[in-house]
């Protein structure tokens, strides 16, 4: 035994024992303190879903228009989760389309989605893979605005002119496929139920089809400034007191006047048409003797307003005998108080100066035609209609229609720039006149040379 542990071959084998043992240990050592500082030989494989990442198109801008591309996509990422939680915190990846080839046709096309800028370890699942998209000819044109609003919201009896536009065309760009569809261009004007007043707003140009559906084109500008004139007819009418109740024993009613005798009305031309006189009821059942009652005036139920709620009605009275009271006053008495109700009135005309107007007529929408146009010169108006109320003899304006009215504007002598320039009104003699505004805002141009 002595011999055989004192042999070399013993002391090798132990030596590689020894070796060996040291080895593990060390190796043990080493993966234990991996494991505590939290690393691994092998990385943790995990799977992350992006949503709604933007994509980008590049293509030639200027020429073409591209549509059918979605705005975002959805990004499956895989890899080390370490990189996953950078890669989604940062987003510093870009999803897009490249039409950018200047020999790409027009139409139809499939094309598919590509990544950059991803860490190269990652590998990216695009969701959806491609897109349909239509690739056309970019297409600019010019298209005049109609403006629209919503005739229903207007209040009872009143009306409203054509409304106006500025700048009056707007410039639309898009596939030359979506500006050949173009068959209005709108602007709707947004209003309250129960307009009774003239509007002025902003109102969104939108293009649309032959079945009305919005296209998807670019315009510009794409709002306008729409004015909406809005108003109501009206006449003039007597006002015509009526006897009520029973005088006092003793106590006739010589004479009733009232003043002013007219009373302007508003609403509907068909309400208004029908209506002569507005009666003023006078309870005399009350009266002692001469007096000067305010009483309120009663608006037909087909009329919108009055220019005035009450009247001032004077009495004059005279006593009588009971057994006269009963008899018709004599033909000198009857003359006596017209004479006086006629000086009476003519001492109103001399103190007020000016004749009543015994009716009014309206007419909306009268062109306005610019006269004198210089021939290096062209002339926009802000506005190429009005209305015009007429004022006279019931009997007169009967006979009135608007081709006997002509409203023009002289721009002769007007140099480039913008100018109010006042109106001028032909009109049938013996009829005033007023318009809604006495003068328009005229923008004098010079005509390009090379046209």
């Amino acid at each position: 035994m002595d011999k055989f542990t004192n042999s070399a071959w013993f002391m090798r084998i132990v030596a590689f024992a020894l070796a060996a043992l040291l080895f593990i240990s060390i190796n043990f050592e080493m993966e234990s303190d991996k494991k505590s500082l939290g690393l691994s030989t092998a990385p943790e494989i995990s799977t992350e879903t992006i949503e709604n990442v933007p994509v980008e198109v590049y293509y030639d801008r200027e020429n073409l228009v591209v549509s059918g591309v979605p705005e975002t996509v959805d990004v499956t990422l895989k890899g080390a989760k370490s990189l996953l939680i950078n890669a989604k915190n940062q987003r510093d990846f870009k999803v897009y389309v490249d039409l950018s080839d200047p020999e790409i046709s027009m139409g139809d096309r499939t094309v598919t989605f590509k990544i950059s800028q991803l860490n190269e370890k990652l590998v990216a699942t695009i969701d959806p893979e491609y897109a349909e998209v239509n690739v056309q000819e970019r297409v600019t044109k010019e298209f005049s605005v109609e403006a629209e609003y919503n005739h229903s919201l207007l209040e009872e009896g009143y009306t409203a002119g054509q409304p106006t536009v500025s700048p009056q065309t707007v410039k639309i760009t898009g596939a030359k496929d979506a500006i050949e569809q173009i068959s209005y261009v709108k602007a709707n004007l947004e209003i309250s139920k129960g307009l009774d007043e003239t509007v002025n707003g902003k109102a969104t140009v939108k293009a649309l089809d032959r079945d009305l559906n919005k296209l998807d084109v670019t315009i510009e500008p794409a709002s306008v400034a729409v004015s909406l004139k809005v108003s109501i007819p009206s006449k003039t009418v007597s006002i015509a007191p009526k006897q009520t109740g029973k005088a006092k024993d003793g106590i006739r009613i010589k004479s009733l006047s009232v003043d002013p005798k007219e009373v302007t009305l508003f609403g509907s031309e068909t309400s208004l048409e029908n209506i002569s006189e507005i009666d003023l009821p006078v309870n005399i059942s009350k009266i002692d003797g001469d007096t000067e009652l305010e009483l309120d005036l009663t608006k037909p139920d087909s009329v919108q307003k009055m220019s005035l709620g009450k009247a001032k009605v004077k009495i004059r009275t005279e006593k009588v005998d009971v057994d006269e009271e009963n008899a018709e006053p004599v033909e000198e008495e009857k003359e006596q108080v017209k004479e006086q109700d006629e000086q009476e009135e003519q001492e109103k005309v001399v103190e007020k100066d000016e004749p009543a107007a015994i009716e009014s007529k309206t007419f909306n929408n009268m062109n306005i035609e610019p006269v004198g146009i210089q021939a290096d010169q062209d002339a926009e108006l802000e506005t190429d209609v009005t209305s015009i109320t007429l004022l006279g003899e019931a009997d007169d304006l009967k006979k009135i229609t608007k081709d006997d009215i002509n409203l023009t504007v002289d721009v002769s002598n007007l140099d480039e720039g913008t100018h109010d320039v006042e109106l001028v009104v032909k009109a049938p003699a013996g009829v005033n006149w007023e318009l809604d505004s006495k003068t328009i805002k005229v923008s004098i141009t010079q005509k390009d040379e090379a046209t």
